[in-house]
Order: C-alpha cells, then structure tokens, then sequence
C-alpha cells in the first residue's frame, strides 16, 4: 500500500474521531438534536468546501502542467527543427509532471544551444567583417535569420581560419617588399611621389589594405625600382669600368685614385654624379694625350687577339693599328675595334679558355715528350722522373678527352652562329690535327735522325773502335797533357783485347767482330797472334804499309792521323 493512501486512511479516522468528539460535547452539552443537525451541516459544508478547494487546485495544476507540456512540446519541436536536431522521444511513459520536467529541461537545452549558436555566429561575422575589410574580399555569406547548423558554423570557423592565414602571409610578404621599396628609395635617392608609394613608405602597416591588387601593385613598383636600381648599377658599373680604363691608358697616379675610392662602390644618384664626372675630365685628358691612349689601346688589343687566338692575318685586317697618325678618328676607331674584341672575347669566353687550356696542357705534353727523348733525365734524382712520367701518361689520356669535349661545344657553337670557329686562322679540329701531325713528323725526324747518328758511329767504330762510355779511372797514373807527343806501341796491337789510346788520353777499344773496312774492296784477315808481346813487331811496325789491329785493316795514312 502506498503511503499516501495510508495517510488518506489516517485522515478518515480524525474525522470520524472529530465528529465523535463534536457529538459527545454536544452531548454534554444539552444541544438539541436539530441544532445538531445543524452543527453537523456546518461540520460537513467546512470540511466539504475545503477539500473542494484543494481538488480545485489540485486540477489546477494538472492543467496548467498539461498546458506546459503542450507549449513545451510545441517549443521543443521547433528548436529542434531551427537547430536540425531529431525531436525528443520519451523512452518510457512518464508521468505528467515528469513530462513536464523532461520537456521543460530539454527546451532550455535547446534553447541554450540555439543561443551559443548565433553567438558564436555573430562573433564569426564580426571576425569575418575585419579580415575582409583588411584584404577587401566580401563578407561570408551566411543567413543571419536562421539558426545556423554546426556544420555551417563549422565551415564558417574554417573560412576565418583560412582569412587570418592569408592576412598574415600577405601582411608578411607586404612588410618584407616594404624593407625592400624603402631601400631601393633610399639607393635611388626617390620619394614618394604618388598616393600609392605614400600609402605604403608613409602610412600605418596596419591602415594598408592587403588586397590581391593592391599586393600585385606593390611587387609592380618593388620590380620598376629594382629595375631602376640594376640599371643604375649597370651605369656605375659601367662608368667605373670606364674610369678604370682610362686610368690605365693615362697613367693616373694611385694618389688620384685614392681619391675617387668613395666613390668606387654604390649606385646612388650622387656617386652615379661623380663618376660621370670624373669620366668626362678623364675623357677631356684623353684627347690631350691620344698618342699614348691609342698606344694603351694597341697593347690592350694585342692581348685580346692573342686570348682570341687571331692570326697574322686577323690583325693585319685592322690597319688603323699601323697607322702612326694619331688623331681623334683614329682613336675612336681603335675603341671601336677594343669593344667589339671585349664583346666578342665575353661571348666566347668558354671556348676560348677551353682553347687555351688544351694550349696550356698541348705545351706541357710537348714538354714532356722532349724531356723523355733525353737520356740524362736517367741522371735525375728525387724522383722527378717518376713524376714526369705519370704527368705524362695523364696527359695522354685527359688531352683527347679534353679535344673531344671542345669539338662538341664548338659544333654547338657553329650550328647556333652558322659560321666557323677559327683558332690562328684554321677551324679547330684541323688546327688539333695539324698540330699532332707536325708532333709526329717532329718525332720521325728525330727518329730518323737518331738512327742516322747512330749507324755513323757504327761506323766510326769499325774504323776505329768503340769509345767508353764512362771516363777511364785508374790511380797512380799521371794526367795526359794534351800537347804531348806519345809513339804508339804496336805491340799491343796484336792483342785480340789490346787498347789504342787516343790523342786526348781516353782510351779505345777495338770491335768485337770482324767487319769490313769502309771500301769493303780488302779481304778480311783473320788476326794469329797469341797475345804475347813480340819484340820485333816495334821496328817492323813502321815500315809496314797496312797494319792488321784486331782482325781490321788500316791504312798507313789512318795510323799517321793516330800518332800524336
């Protein structure tokens, strides 16, 4: 049983109890039944027109609880229709004031989520409206009657993002060609003279509109001024270059140069003043002194027409070079021909150092190659030779490669300029090989005339023996006196390995083997002597006509040019 109908019970028994306790002092107290019955009807009436009040307040509140729950109900569905939600469903059957409640909660949780919504809304528009106004796009589009959905909100909060990441890479790349505008100005001397250069050198950073126009605009004028500027420096490159020339070709003083040294870097409208001044009086003391500038000018392109391998015939094409009157037409000619030689050399300058580097190293090889026909190089020390030979062997392998890759470049070359690439006045590849031909005709020449050296003394030895090829060195013998007259003793002639002495002390040694005189018109004779020492042979030895020295024969005239 419930309690509260336990107290309903309880309640009907203090009534009865009280209508028992009303009768029983009625009782006592004499009042007639009819008054009684009136006592009781008044009894009644009160305890009746209470509980009716209370049930009337008690229905009360089940309507307006009933009303609540409809007006609820009717809130709750259009929250969730504003706030794209599924409705609410109760999972059991509830009570009414339970319903009530459920309902009641579950509206004021709509309604605080309709209410974070457009707050969070609003405070995304007010963010969307500043970025925009900053880099002039329009404002998001976004309705603002309606409750927005979380994923609008959602793209909303994206699209901000994405406006604050673009405002801080622009504003980025709007302070940096700022520093960099500021200090082209500054370089170029220029103030701003229009109402954009003053919006952006003068004006707040953050007052600048950081539009995709306004950003191209500004990298337009960042380009025109680094244009201005280059062209600036290419003029002050150029007038110092000028300078530096003319400096030379006069002979200027390092004392004068010192004092042009501020004035040597920089491309400010004030250093570009002073170095065309300086060239102007540096063009005014030329025309005083054209002989030795066109003097300078003339070795200057000597230079280049040896850098740019001309040949005779190259340079004799430029006769005012010869011409010894020095005027001021011939002057400008000559800077004429020097620009054009500086021009053309900076435009070839690979092939030509190319060129010059297969010279270089051609030289070397050549070097090389005289040295290793040398026979005291044997007498080398410290290891030279060894070093020689291996310069040497890589050169022999790095110079074709070196000649392939230059043919390569200037075929390139000759089919971009359709004409020929001319080295001392030949085309490369006939140039190369004109000079390995003459190296190898260079080298059978010497060949030859090596072999031709070496058969005369073949010769000179079978006519008189084969010379030491170290000095003969033998103590306790006294150094031979050149005007010294000495017979010759032919006793020792007769000795197979018996030794001739010469006019100037060395010694000589007969051939090994037999072989005919230059006539070839004698016999040979074959020597019988047996190596002991004859005592006749001295006095014999000069009334013979021929005299027979190891198998060959000499004539008496031979053995008087011997005699000393």
């Amino acid at each position: 049983m419930r309690r509260s109908e336990v107290l309903a019970e309880e309640s009907i028994l203090c009534l009865q109890k009280a209508l028992t306790h009303l009768r029983e002092i009625w009782e006592l107290i004499g009042i007639p039944e009819d008054q009684r019955l009136q006592r009781t009807e008044v009894v009644k009436k009160h305890i009746k027109d209470l509980l009716d009040m209370m049930i009337a307040e008690e229905e009360s509140l089940k309507e307006r609880l009933i009303k609540s729950i409809s007006i609820c109900q009717k809130e709750l569905n259009t929250l969730c229709s504003e706030l794209h939600v599924e409705p609410f469903q109760e999972e059991e059957e509830p009570t009414i004031l339970q319903l009530e409640k459920d309902l009641r909660t579950q509206v004021e949780l709509m309604r605080k989520q309709k209410k974070e919504r457009k707050q969070e809304r609003k405070l995304l528009q007010e963010q969307d409206k500043e970025l925009c106004e900053v880099l002039c796009m329009p404002p998001y589009d976004i309705d603002s009657a309606s409750v927005p959905t979380l994923e609008e909100l959602n793209q909303f909060r994206q699209h901000v993002a994405t406006l604050k990441e673009t405002r801080a890479s622009r504003r980025e790349e709007f302070v940096n060609i700022k520093k960099q505008i500021i200090l082209c100005m500054e370089e170029l001397d220029h103030t701003p003279d229009t109402s954009f250069e003053r919006d952006v050198v003068c004006e707040d950073e953050d007052a600048f509109c950081l539009s995709l126009e306004n950003i191209a605009t500004l990298q337009k004028l960042l380009r025109q001024l680094e244009m201005r500027k280059s062209q600036n420096e290419a003029v002050c490159e150029g007038l110092r270059a000028q300078i530096r020339e003319l400096w030379d070709r006069l002979q200027i003083p390092a004392e004068e140069r010192e004092a042009m040294a501020m004035a040597m870097t920089g491309s400010k409208a004030k250093v570009k003043k002073v170095l065309q001044l300086e060239v102007d009086r540096l063009e005014e003391l030329k025309m005083q002194n054209i002989k030795k500038v066109i003097e300078a000018i003339r070795v200057e392109l000597a230079e280049y027409w040896d850098r740019c391998f001309y040949s005779q015939e190259q340079r004799q094409a430029f006769a005012p070079y010869y011409d010894e009157d020095y005027t001021e037409h011939l002057l400008q000619l000559h800077d004429a021909e020097i620009v054009r030689l500086r021009n053309y050399y900076e435009g070839h300058k690979e092939l030509f150092e190319g060129v010059q580097k297969w010279e270089e190293n051609w030289r070397l090889f050549l070097e090389f190659e005289r040295k290793a026909s040398d026979p005291s190089r044997f007498t080398n020390r410290g290891g030279n030779l060894l070093k020689e030979e291996k310069q040497r062997a890589k050169l022999q392998k790095t110079l074709p490669k070196l000649e392939e890759e230059l043919k390569v470049q200037i075929e390139r070359w000759e089919q971009e300029h359709a004409k020929a690439f001319v080295v001392n006045g030949q085309k490369f590849v006939e140039y190369v090989t004109e000079q390995w031909e003459m190296h190898r005709s260079e080298k059978e020449r010497a060949k030859q005339e090596r072999q031709l050296k070496n058969k005369k003394q073949t010769e000179t030895e079978m006519l008189y023996g084969s010379a030491p090829r170290t000095p003969n060195k033998r103590r306790g013998l006294a150094p031979t006196t050149p005007g010294k007259v000495r017979k010759l003793n032919t006793t020792t002639m007769s000795s197979a390995n018996s030794s001739i002495r010469p006019v100037f002390g060395g010694t000589v040694y007969r051939s090994p083997v037999s072989r005919l005189p230059p006539s070839g018109s004698k016999p040979v004779l074959t020597s019988t002597c047996s190596g002991k020492k004859n005592p006749r042979a001295g006095r014999h030895g000069g009334d013979k006509e021929n005299l027979e020295l190891n198998g060959s024969i000499l004539s008496a005239r031979t053995f008087k040019g011997l005699q000393i």
